[in-house]
């Protein structure tokens, strides 16, 4: 079969100009997300610092989920979300800790032992409430708008997941500030900060759609008692 060189080169010139396009798509969306967050994204102290209008109360502080180990403690990235979810509570920036995992099967339970290091750093119980079912950024976000009935959310994680995560709950209907864990640069971290570049890009489309998550259910307000989510 002969080769036409020519056809050849009209192929490849598509499929370079289809490239380019997806990737001007992938960077323009990140921009996006990346600058219309940032005015919202603190450290505990620029947080404090910042705080000029006392006209809004947060309903609760939601800490994303991460990794738990073996051994059943969580993970370094997880308990740095914890411990700085902790000191936002403590400093009675919001009444509520609103912990948000994966607890989809028996064998593997982030939620509990989210509630469980809460509870030995004297956070009471009924301030604490768990979502079983945050199997995703947008899941645990969306459930707690519709499940938890929060207007307002203080929200914890390390900060590259923190842009994504505001623009969910505010394309969600949600105001939402984002305070960022210790940063102390974990293992793993490039391949996924490489992921959240694709999942900003992935999630600006499912903030359009605002597809169910997995599970629902019964209504827990989050100004009521977190021992109602205990299982």
């Amino acid at each position: 079969m002969k080769i036409n060189l020519d056809t050849i080169k009209i192929w490849l010139r598509h499929v370079s100009v289809l490239g380019l396009s997806l990737l001007l798509v992938v960077v323009l969306i990140n921009a996006y997300i990346l600058f219309s967050t940032q005015s919202s994204i603190f450290t505990f102290d620029e947080f404090e610092r910042s705080q000029t209008d006392a006209s809004i109360k947060y309903d609760a502080i939601l800490v994303l989920g991460a990794g738990v180990n073996p051994d059943g403690n969580p993970s370094l990235m997880l308990r740095d979300r914890l411990d700085m979810s902790i000191k936002i509570y403590d400093a009675q920036l919001a009444p509520k800790l609103l912990m948000s995992g994966d607890h989809g099967n028996v064998a593997y339970d982030e939620v509990n032992v989210m509630k469980s290091y809460a509870r030995a750093a004297n956070v009471p119980s009924s301030d604490v409430f768990m979502d079983h079912a945050g199997f995703s950024t947008y899941e645990s976000i969306y459930r707690a708008k519709a499940v938890f009935e929060a207007k307002a959310l203080i929200i914890v994680t390390q900060h590259y997941h923190l842009p994504r995560a505001v623009f969910i709950a505010r394309s969600l209907g949600i105001k939402a500030i984002g305070i960022a864990a210790e940063d102390i640069g974990y293992s793993g971290q490039m391949m996924r900060e490489g992921r959240e570049v694709l999942a900003r890009v992935k999630d600006m489309g499912t903030t359009i759609i605002k597809p169910l998550p997995t599970y629902l259910g019964d209504v827990i307000p989050i100004s009521g008692d977190g021992d109602q989510t205990n299982d």
